[in-house]
């Protein structure tokens, strides 16, 4: 039979972006240890919550566990009978401690001999039982960024529980956790129905809930968040921009949405809209109005939590606020303006960037460098506009706007050199070389923005590596990992034939100017860093990891063509009925040349068979149009190419002894010609990392 399973965990307002996450979590761990514990989920689990509870809920459940078959071993055939087949004291004695007559007995063939063997079906228990065990773990076992601890108690948790609703089949399911019973009771809206409301299953806490001001669906609650908030904006005829980060953020702020609709000074549409959006988003979680032009309108659409006695109070206590945030905005707009952007470089010299690695300013002038080389490599024509905007970079770091409002780094140094006269594609640098600002975000359109940010990137990565700051697998506060990404990304993207290798070590050559380090070491780790990362990334993308483990292993420097070559290597691998029979090959010399000496030279004298001549022969005929193929980018064709060497190499082996003795000179002409073939396939990839 199926029974129902409900459980709400009531708190202290969890934060809005924590929610959405700990849902997913709940109901991973939720399905993983009911079938840890042989409980069928039936239709499955489904998970909602509101600031103030988590819950859980599973419309048809198994009442018990399914029964669990126990396989044990006894002692062997031989010593378990006699010589006349009777069961001897071993066989009764193991019958006996597990409860079961003789005649239950089976004896099963092991890799050991024949034994005696027992199954044995372990009837499941209760499934409400279970539960009381499950559940306590299940609360406790929820991840959270952060979590805090209450009354002198150890348990941790996101914010305080004040009370556990978990109910199976509408009886209460027995446990304590953090010093709080489980019940059959829940709460309303904190304000509108904060009495206890006794629940006896999911359609009545469903439905006490939707009377209780509660919109426990966090789905509906953001379609009913929406659709008010478009509602208010039309009463001044405006309307909503769509934002699914404000929309997720409001939506887990309040179990009741109630919209108002506010104005401001139409004075303050004078500032830059980022300043005003973001004051309205990011600082109070309104949404900005615009005409239907998209233009920003003097009013914004507040959310309310509960539903105002008096909305025009409500609406007056929203634009006090908004007001205040808005006229320090004006008076650091004004500020700033006071003095030319590249004219705050010197002030970043206040400022530390990180301990061992010096000032903002001391960065600043190392990636200006690092800039300024990578755009000789690639547009040398805009040499002078990168180092122009990446001296700009930061500068905005130190106004009074970017102090109070830290989300528009970038974006207000924009303005600002826009505002000092300064050319198009270097303010809009200035903000772009912060993009991508997370691992599949949009990247840079202008060549000077993508330059500095690979620059600024490359210069984080290398100082922090440099100074001890790698990654760990918990912790990356420098997100070096995104910045890595980010550069391959970009590098791709404009298609640009950089060394990786040589952009590495120039980094580090810089680096060393200022603080002590081992460059070769340090170059390794990076390399290394830089190489798991693209793996990674393309692992992710769907690509498969033989192909990508053979290129990245012999020819991780110039990635732009990378992809393109683990590619063309796939359609080969998964198309070509010879290409087994090339990965063959391959290995066959690999193999047969670990452990020995470098002999690249061949002397086609010393040759004594047929097989060595055309195995050489046919080398030399390829390896000049391999080059010019790899190269070119042809990747396809130059896998055609070399496997026309797989006849020959499958004759050379089967035709010659190739590790004879009967003359070192004839041996070491060999192994130079194989090693030859060698370096030749391994310019492309590194075969041997396909599994035949």
């Amino acid at each position: 039979m199926a029974g129902e399973l409900l459980l709400e965990i009531g708190t202290e307002e969890i934060p809005s972006d924590y929610l959405n996450s700990s849902l997913v979590a709940i109901k991973k761990l939720a399905e993983s240890y009911l079938k840890e514990n042989r409980i069928n989920t039936g239709d499955g689990l489904e998970t909602c919550g509101t600031p103030r509870r988590l819950v859980v809920f599973a419309p048809s459940i198994a009442d018990k566990q399914e029964d669990k078959i126990q396989e044990i071993t006894g002692p062997p055939k031989k010593a378990a009978f006699d010589k006349n087949g009777k069961p001897t004291k071993a066989a009764i004695g193991f019958a006996k401690k597990h409860g079961v007559p003789l005649e239950e007995l089976k004896i099963i063939s092991t890799s050991k001999g024949e034994y005696l063997h027992l199954e044995r079906r372990i009837p499941g228990k209760p499934t409400g039982e279970i539960l009381s065990e499950v559940l306590p773990r299940l609360i406790a076992d929820i991840p959270w960024p952060k979590s805090m601890r209450w009354g002198g108690l150890g348990f941790a948790f996101v914010r305080p529980i004040h009370w556990i609703l978990a109910l199976f089949n509408g009886k209460i399911i027995p446990f304590e956790i953090a010093g709080v019973k489980s019940g059959n009771t829940t709460r309303g809206h904190r304000f509108m129905a904060p009495e206890p409301i006794e629940v006896t299953g999911i359609q009545d806490y469903m439905d006490k809930m939707a009377k209780s001001f509660v919109i426990i669906n966090q789905d509906q609650r953001a379609k009913i968040v929406s659709e008010n908030a478009a509602r208010a904006a039309s009463e001044v005829s405006g309307k909503i921009k769509e934002d699914p980060e404000l929309l997720s953020t409001v939506t887990n702020l309040v179990e009741f949405a109630s919209p108002v609709c506010g104005g401001f000074d139409k004075g303050f549409l004078e500032l830059p809209e980022p300043v005003l959006t973001t004051a309205m988003k990011k600082h109070q979680k309104y949404f900005p109005v615009y005409d239907q032009d998209w233009h920003l309108l003097p009013y914004f659409v507040a959310i309310n939590n509960t539903v105002p006695r008096d909305e025009s109070l409500v609406r007056k206590g929203h634009e006090r606020v908004l007001k205040a945030r808005l006229a320090d905005a004006a008076f650091f707009f004004s500020e700033d303006r006071k003095k030319p952007l590249l004219q705050r470089l010197d002030d970043l010299k206040a400022v530390i960037y990180q301990a061992d690695l010096g000032t903002s300013f001391a960065k600043v002038q190392r990636f200006a460098r690092l800039a300024e080389y990578i755009s000789e490599q690639v547009e040398p024509g805009k040499t002078s506009l990168v180092k122009l905007a990446a001296r700009l970079s930061k500068c905005d770091l130190v106004t009074q706007m970017v102090t109070e409002f830290p989300e528009l780094q970038g974006i207000m140094g924009e303005i600002y050199a826009r505002l000092d006269g300064h050319p198009e594609e270097v303010c809009r640098a200035v903000r772009e070389h912060y993009l991508p600002d997370k691992a599949e975000g949009e990247l840079p359109s202008s060549v000077t923005g993508a330059v500095v940010g690979i620059a600024d990137r490359m210069d984080t990565i290398t100082g922090c590596f440099a100074v001890g700051l790698m990654p760990t697998g918990s912790a990356d506060p420098f997100a070096l990992r995104r910045h890595a990404i980010a550069i391959i990304r970009i590098i791709e993207s404009f298609g640009w034939d950089i060394s990786l290798q040589g952009l590495i070590s120039k980094s580090i050559s810089i680096l060393a100017d200022e603080i002590p380090l081992e460059e070769s070491p340090l170059f390794e780790k990076v390399l290394d860093f830089f190489r798991e990362r693209y793996k990674q990334m393309m692992l992710r993308s769907g690509y498969k990891s033989d192909p990508v483990e053979a290129v990245v292993s012999v020819a991780f420097d110039h990635i732009a063509s990378l992809r393109s070559r683990v590619e063309q290597l796939e359609q080969f691998i998964a198309r070509s009925e010879e290409s087994e029979l090339l990965l063959l090959a391959f290995k066959r010399v690999i193999n047969i040349l670990k452990n020995q000496e470098e002999h690249s030279k061949v002397d086609p004298a010393l040759f004594k068979e047929p097989c060595e001549a055309k195995l050489w022969r046919t080398f030399l005929e390829l390896k000049d149009d391999i080059h010019h193929l790899m190269v070119q980018g042809e990747f396809l064709s130059v896998l055609k190419l070399l496997s026309r060497l797989k006849d020959p190499v499958n004759e050379f082996f089967d035709g010659v002894e190739i590790l004879t003795k009967e003359s070192p000179s004839l041996r070491k002409n060999r192994l130079g010609l194989l090693q030859n073939l060698a370096t030749l396939f391994l310019s492309f990839a590194d075969f041997s990392k396909f599994s035949v």
